[in-house]
């Protein structure tokens, strides 16, 4: 399984155009662009495409021809932006299925004419498992709202499996319940606020991301040979060198935009 890092920031990325705080100013001296959180796996599963998504397709050489399913996790608009739908269907007839919770559908299904037959819906819902673009899909409960339900996702096919966990504050009991007796070989798994704790339980910071991790690990999720990667990295985060020491204590890691990680 080969999953592409198109974007690991949260909503404004990193640099925020309008800051000069000390984590913006250290992307934006060494050069670094953090865009919104996306994922694309084996080039025909994307995960979260926000208004950025073409363009980060673009920037690494790859494009959406052999894409089948976009899976979203909510309907906030820096994690499904439906735009992506009509850029398919002015070039393509080919099948897209477009899976997540009601909203996602419902908002989705507004961008498009009523005649085009190319493009599928699906609603799903916590507690589902169903098959999307050949994997096999565990719809779980996020602590997250966006105009109705927001879930989270462990993906997995015969060769390897993700836990892909954003945006959400500390998870469910019935999500970490339905992950006991599960193992993941990638954790994506969202770090928003850095040191700050005064901005909300819907999105993780650094104390709670490691609470996560700790018990990811007494369920056996996580084990020794798991990747835990923090993604939707806003600038409340310290600059890069010092993010990474403080990931480092959980067994988790911070990487670019564009990389390419291979399991199984």
């Amino acid at each position: 399984m080969e999953v592409l890092l198109l974007g690991t920031g949260a909503a404004d990325g990193i640099p925020n155009p309008f800051c000069r705080c000390a984590t913006c100013t250290d992307h934006r001296e060494r050069g670094e662009l953090r865009t919104p959180t996306s994922v694309l796996v084996d080039g025909r599963l994307l995960i979260d495409p926000g208004p950025e998504a073409p363009r980060q397709v673009s920037r690494y050489g790859r494009d959406l021809t052999g894409l089948v399913a976009v899976l979203a996790g909510h309907a906030h608009s820096d994690h499904l932006d439906p735009a992506l739908l009509m850029h398919h269907s002015w070039v393509t007839e080919s099948p897209l299925e477009v899976v997540g919770p009601e909203p996602v559908v419902a908002w989705s299904r507004q961008w498009l004419d009523g005649d085009q037959t190319a493009i599928s819906f699906r609603s799903v819902t916590a507690g589902d498992t169903t098959d999307v673009a050949g994997y096999r899909v565990t719809v779980l409960a996020a602590n997250h709202e966006a105009f109705g339900e927001a879930c989270c996702y462990l993906i997995e096919d015969d060769s390897a499996s993700v836990l892909y966990a954003t945006d959400t504050g500390l998870l469910p009991e019935a999500t970490f319940s339905a992950l006991t007796g599960t193992r993941a070989d990638l954790v994506l798994l969202e770090e928003t606020f850095g040191p700050r704790t005064d901005k909300g339980d819907r999105h993780l910071h650094l104390a709670t991301f490691g609470q996560t991790v700790a018990r990811l690990r007494e369920l056996g999720v996580v084990s020794e040979s798991t990747r835990v990667v923090a993604v939707h990295l806003a600038h409340d985060n310290p600059p890069l060198a010092q993010l990474g020491a403080e990931l480092a204590e959980f067994g988790a890691e911070v990487l670019p935009d564009g990389t390419v990680i291979t399991l199984g």
